[in-house]
């Protein structure tokens, strides 16, 4: 008998614990500042709206099921969109996301401000915004970014891999690829920042090169956010940022989103998915030759060698020391989460899709963080960053 009670407490204690992150999950505000399905429902015809479940990492189902009650929609495309096209392009990826929502009134419902985002959330709706990614989407024309302030976008990340005339991206700035401008941003690029201040969207920092980095600090009146990047010293590729990166953001008052991609989360990641290709060599020159872009390589071996890239992801614990580090050097107030589902061919193991965000609360109880802690990381950081867009600067 007394075998028998101390199996029964044990069993009731990981019960309890069980149902304690699932609860602290569900009760605050979980923000996912970067999510690429958008580009999934141009190019590829899905329905946000369907069970997509092994064909994509989101959709609205998995969504709410997996507690997301702010998503940030990514607008996307690459180098090849420029002047003519790109605005354009863009624009096609936010009437999918109006189309969406307005499927789904009582699901889900586009907002503009603070205060529309906090009554969607108490309404139980999919509160959902816009970030573009990649300041070639405007064009070099400030009008274009007023337009897409106009229709919902909330930040823009200045450059993508590729630079612009007014801001260099962090590829180009570490591959020294030869600019027509210096690094940096030039006065149209300060203009740039200055109007998104004024107009209260956010300066995304994820992507641009350091020399921008620091020139965005130099120049910006509000807090900035980085949507999807991690930690260089714990992963050293050009896409994360170092130290005192990180600490300029917190001093700014801004908010880091980690990244879920595998390839900035293990340092390893990259190098297997080199002997990887090595491997089907013949084949990813074949790709080459068609012209595919990199990432859609990178997307095309991960399906169709599923079972190789399983292999090759990280555990889920890798993000967490990510959230850790960036804890540790600036403190709990600074960090948040921008997934880049759908935008990326590998996640950590556990970590399949939307749906398994709980099981990032549960790896951060188990780590003593505190439910306020977990408040913040989840998305009242995020929040804070958000609501202060709209307030004036001091003088």
């Amino acid at each position: 008998m007394r075998y028998f009670l101390i199996f029964f407490l044990l069993l009731t204690q990981v019960f309890s614990k069980a149902q304690s992150f699932e609860k602290i999950h569900f009760k605050y505000i979980l923000v996912d500042t970067h999510n690429d399905f958008l580009s999934k429902a141009v190019e590829e015809h899905v329905a946000f709206d369907s069970n997509l479940k092994g064909i994509t990492q989101s959709d609205l189902g998995r969504m709410l099921a997996g507690g997301i009650k702010v998503q940030i929609f990514s607008i996307f495309c690459d180098e090849h969109y420029g002047k003519g096209s790109a605005f354009s392009y863009a624009n096609r990826e936010l009437d999918s996301l109006y189309a969406i929502a307005g499927r789904n009134p009582k699901s889900m419902q586009i907002v503009y401000s603070y205060k529309e985002l906090m009554k969607a959330v108490r309404d139980h709706k999919l509160a959902c915004l816009s970030g573009v990614e990649g300041g070639h989407m405007i064009e070099d024309n400030l009008d274009y970014l007023d337009s897409f302030y106009k229709r919902g976008v909330r930040y823009m990340t200045l450059s993508w891999n590729n630079s612009t005339s007014w801001s260099t991206s962090a590829m180009e700035e570490t591959q020294h690829v030869f600019m027509v401008t210096p690094y940096g941003l030039n006065a149209f690029g300060r203009n740039v920042v200055k109007r998104m201040n004024e107009l209260g969207m956010m300066v995304d920092v994820s992507h641009v090169g350091e020399k921008t980095f620091w020139d965005v600090i130099a120049n910006t009146t509000k807090p900035v956010i980085a949507s999807h990047s991690s930690v260089y010293t714990l992963c050293p590729v050009f896409r994360n940022l170092k130290d005192d990166q990180i600490r300029a953001i917190a001093k700014n008052r801004g908010v880091i989103q980690v990244n879920f991609y595998s390839g900035f989360l293990d340092s390893t990641f990259l190098r297997k998915v080199g002997s990887f290709i090595k491997l089907h060599k013949a084949e990813h020159d074949s790709l080459v030759t068609l012209k595919k872009p990199e990432y859609v390589i990178h997307d095309y071996f991960a399906k169709k060698y599923k079972s190789e890239y399983e292999d090759m992801r990280p555990p889920l614990s890798l993000l967490l020391d990510h959230i850790d580090y960036i804890v540790k050097l600036v403190g709990v107030d600074y960090v948040g989460l921008g997934s880049d589902f759908d935008g990326i061919d590998s996640s950590p193991k556990d970590l399949n899709g939307v749906e398994d965000y709980p099981k990032i609360t549960e790896g951060l109880l188990k780590r003593g963080y505190s439910e306020k802690d977990i408040q913040k990381i989840l998305g009242e950081n995020f929040l804070r960053v958000f609501k202060a867009q709209s307030l004036k600067p001091k003088a």
